[in-house]
């Protein structure tokens, strides 16, 4: 039995007009719903649109409490929206395929996504299993995601002999390009020396494989196509999107390597006739570092077993072939539950990232999971 699919032809029926983040870290005395509402005010400025343009909101609800729902961010915002809706586990992929799906389904026309948290200053607690079969992880001492991803990684060097020192080119690219992000939260410097003198937290995997706990917020506009050209910014169009589940967990042969990521990146290729060749960024939603090693491979941008040595050959750092999270990603920007990599890749794609714009890119991908039971990945594209 395979897990389930989901696919939509969408391309280019929709667009994404305006991006906003807040500043990121530490943001000592603010709600998450306040934050959420810096971030969507944000985003319509950069549209060139106000809140009255607005006739559709999703938001996605946070670690903080009963924070980030639809009927909060709205009464605080001053929205009535014809459409409104909270996603439980709404990272930036899942928020936004539901936002073209109700535009496309007439619910809405203009749809504001956002996400605001205040779980670092709050000192909210990641020291709990999440999804389904938790009480059974726990038993087994895996709390936190770090523990069964070193579990994944384990098995990723039995099957192929990665090495530590090839894991570790992920977090030091990624933290190359951090230094190039102004909105960074790690932006000193950082050598693979320096991440294998780091202590593991669940060894193999050290402090850098992991995400920091961040306070922050982003928010993204999205339109209709037809509308979109209205807009005061160069639209960025969702070319494609695909969705997998794995919701029976580890009752899913070889669940560790996540075999249904692969599922959802032949589902994308397939249906929006674009291949791994294409793509001039990947954005990967990197709770880990074990997640972008994975990801290169289950969207064929190298064969099984090869992102280890495809990574200590430099491909996604500054000046690599693959730019990978430019914006820092999860490991050195913040994190923000795969939303700023959205944020970004719109900006790659409107050419507004200074000096780490890679040249005249056309196709972004954005990929996404919930550890192991679900994926989600979004292709965007600009057009002449």
């Amino acid at each position: 039995m395979t897990a389930s699919t989901g696919t939509m032809n969408v391309a280019m029926t929709t667009a994404i007009v305006g991006v906003g983040s807040t500043r990121q870290g530490e943001l000592p005395g603010r709600s998450a719903n306040d934050i959420a509402a810096e971030a969507i005010a944000l985003a319509l400025d950069d549209a060139g649109l106000a809140k009255d343009d607005v006739d559709g909101l999703i938001t996605c609800r946070n670690l903080t409490g009963r924070s980030g729902i639809d009927e909060q961010v709205g009464q605080l915002l001053g929205l009535n929206p014809a459409y409104s809706a909270t996603l439980d586990y709404g990272t930036g992929n899942f928020s936004l395929h539901l936002g073209v799906m109700a535009i496309a389904a007439g619910l809405a026309n203009t749809v504001v996504l956002a996400y605001g948290t205040n779980q670092r200053s709050q000192r909210v607690n990641f020291g709990n299993t999440v999804g389904g079969g938790a009480e059974f992880a726990a038993a087994a001492g895996l709390v936190h995601v770090a523990g069964p991803a070193a579990l994944a990684f384990r098995r990723h060097q039995h099957l192929y002999g990665t090495t530590e020192e090839q894991l570790g080119w992920v977090s030091v690219a990624q933290r190359e390009w951090a230094q190039l992000n102004p909105l960074s939260v790690f932006r000193n410097r950082m050598t693979i020396d320096d991440y294998l003198s780091a202590p593991y937290i669940a060894e193999p995997l050290r402090r850098p494989d992991l995400t920091m706990v961040s306070d922050g917020g982003a928010a993204l506009v999205l339109t209709r196509a037809d509308r979109a050209v209205d807009c005061a910014k160069q639209p960025v169009h969702v070319a494609g999107m695909a969705e997998r589940t794995a919701l029976r967990g580890y009752q899913n042969p070889d669940n560790l390597m996540r075999p249904w990521l692969s599922d959802t990146a032949r589902d994308l290729w397939s249906n929006t006739g674009i291949g791994p060749q294409d793509i001039d960024a990947l954005y990967v939603q990197d709770a880990t570092s074990v997640w972008v090693l994975q990801m290169l491979e289950a969207y064929g941008f190298c064969d099984q077993g090869d992102a280890g040595p495809f990574l200590q050959e430099g491909h996604t750092r500054p000046g690599g072939r693959l730019p990978v999270n430019t914006n820092g990603g999860q490991l050195s920007e913040s994190y923000l539950w795969g939303w700023l990599h959205l944020c970004e890749a719109v900006r790659q794609l409107r050419g507004e990232c200074g000096d780490r714009q890679i040249s005249s890119p056309i196709y972004a991908l954005d990929c996404s999971s919930h550890d192991f039971l679900k994926a989600a990945a979004t292709l965007l594209a600009v057009t002449s």
